[in-house]
Formats: C-alpha cells, sequence, structure tokens
C-alpha cells in the first residue's frame, strides 16, 4: 500500500501487489480499489505487478473540496506512476477512470505501454455534434447534481441500478453502494460535472498507444455504438464485446474481463471481438 502526496496536503492511495510488468486499474465513479478484486487476482497470478489507484475523492484517497477536472485527476496519477517508478504500464480505466485513463495517455504516455477502455469510450459520456451517442449532458447533469444534494443515498442506488444490463444481485448492489459513499457529495457533484462536460475528442489523433476496449452489448450508460465510432479513429485499436453485459463488467461477466485484460497485459496477439 502507498500514499502518495500529488499536491500539498494531498495523498492518493494506490494498493500494489504482485511482481511483473506493471498494470494499473482505475475504478469508474465513486468506487476504488476494492471493486478490483478478481481483477488483481488473475493478473497477478498470471505475473503481473498490479496497482489499483483510488482518484482523489475516493477509497483511501484523500478528499478534498477541490481538484476534480479530467485533467487534475490524470496528473494525480501520473504522480503516482512516477512515484511508483512504473513503466510500460497497461492502464486500465473503467467508465469515469477510462476519461482519466485517456487523458493521461494523451498528455503524459511516457510511462504507459497499452491502454484498456472498461465500459467507455474514454472521450465524451455525453453527446455532441462530432460524438452523437450518450445522453444530453444539459438534462442529466441537473438531475444527477438533485439527486445528490437531495437523497444523496438513493440516488446512488438508482443509478447503479440503472446500469446493469439485467436485475442485479441485491448483494453486489449493496457492496457497490457501500464503497460508493465514501466519497462525499462534494466530490460526486463536482466528477458529475467532469463526466457529462468533458470532450477528450481533440486528443485522439495524440493517442498512439494499442488500445483495447472492453464493452458490454447491453450496456445503457455507453452505448457500442459509441465504442464502434472510436475504433474507427484509433491507430491501433481492438474492441472486445460482452454478450449480455451491462456497465459492469467485473460484476456482470467477470470471466471475460479478466481474460481480456491479461490477454492484452501479456502482449499476446490480439483479443477476440466477441467472448
Amino acid at each position: 500500500m502507498a500514499l502518495v502526496e500529488v499536491q500539498p496536503g494531498v495523498r492518493i492511495f494506490a494498493q500494489e501487489l504482485g511482481e511483473g510488468p506493471p498494470v494499473v486499474l482505475i475504478a469508474g465513479f465513486g468506487l476504488s480499489h476494492e471493486v478490483w478484486d478478481g481483477e488483481v487476482r488473475e493478473l497477478t497470478a498470471a505475473g503481473h505487478r498490479v496497482v489499483c489507484v483510488d482518484l482523489r475523492g475516493t477509497g483511501g484517497s484523500d478528499k478534498p473540496l477541490h481538484g476534480y477536472d479530467i485533467a487534475r485527476l490524470a496528473s494525480d496519477v501520473g504522480a503516482v506512476l512516477t512515484a511508483l517508478d512504473l513503466q510500460d504500464v497497461t492502464l486500465v480505466g473503467w467508465s469515469f477512470g477510462a476519461q482519466v485513463s485517456l487523458r493521461l495517455a494523451a498528455a503524459s504516455p511516457e510511462r504507459l505501454g497499452r491502454l484498456v477502455l472498461v465500459g467507455s469510450n474514454g472521450v465524451r459520456a455525453s453527446r455532441s455534434a462530432e460524438f452523437p451517442f450518450g445522453p444530453p449532458a444539459d438534462k442529466l447533469l441537473p438531475a444527477l447534481v438533485r439527486g445528490e444534494l437531495e437523497d444523496r443515498i438513493g440516488s446512488r442506488y438508482r443509478n447503479f441500478i440503472s446500469g446493469f444490463a439485467n436485475q442485479p444481485d441485491p448483494n453486489v448492489v449493496e457492496f457497490m453502494l457501500g464503497v460508493q459513499l465514501q466519497m462525499p457529495s462534494w466530490a460526486a457533484v463536482a466528477c458529475y460535472e467532469s463526466y457529462l462536460t468533458t470532450d477528450l475528442v481533440a486528443l485522439l489523433p495524440q493517442i498512439q498507444l494499442p488500445v483495447l476496449q472492453v464493452v458490454g452489448d447491453s450496456d445503457p450508460v455507453t452505448p457500442l455504438s459509441g465504442a464502434e465510432w472510436l475504433q474507427q479513429r484509433l491507430t491501433d485499436g481492438r474492441l472486445v464485446t460482452l454478450p449480455s453485459c451491462g456497465h459492469y463488467p467485473m460484476f456482470e461477466a467477470p470471466g471475460p474481463l479478466q481474460a481480456a485484460l491479461v490477454s492484452f497485459a501479456n502482449k499476446r496477439s490480439t483479443p477476440p471481438t466477441s467472448v
């Protein structure tokens, strides 16, 4: 375990296990290293050093009032990679964590070898004229902020339920909610805004690393059509689709997700396009 100071008084938590080529995992909105249990197990068993980084405002990291824009969050992760002297990293970002990961891959790729976007296209979470996928931010963002301020627990519970392809196990939802409620409301409101208003489309020409996308074919948050749009614009992209899977593949399709991550991190041949 490590706490890396990225700004005066702001420390980022990293769980570090295993030995070998490094894989860095970044969770989705409000979540932390705790959701990557199976992925850590399989990747370390395959001979990798696995580092789970909790974004500021989540898990074991500090939760300051400010600093939740994508550029700052990416800089935090970059500082952790530098502090741990990680090289040729396979960087795995899920959902909101994928936006952070893509920003880091574009701005500071020197420590990275490969990029994985799970449940995300990495560039936008809402639609625009150039990226016509996902919900309109001007309608969804006010609703999410209002829910966070007026009914924090209920709103987050409903958000979780809506992201599954099928009726989820109540125990899984309870676990995820418990992890996410470690994120305070001020961090959540700021991250909702970052998630839904950030536009990284212009950075795509800077992404020269091999990129793997892993997306559920029934993901109500990240449309598969948006993932296909991204694939057409990557220098070295590949797409794994998970049948009957929504936004939470580590719980809905853990085996296929773990197999895709291990294969890609091992620098094997291109993973299959469907599993």
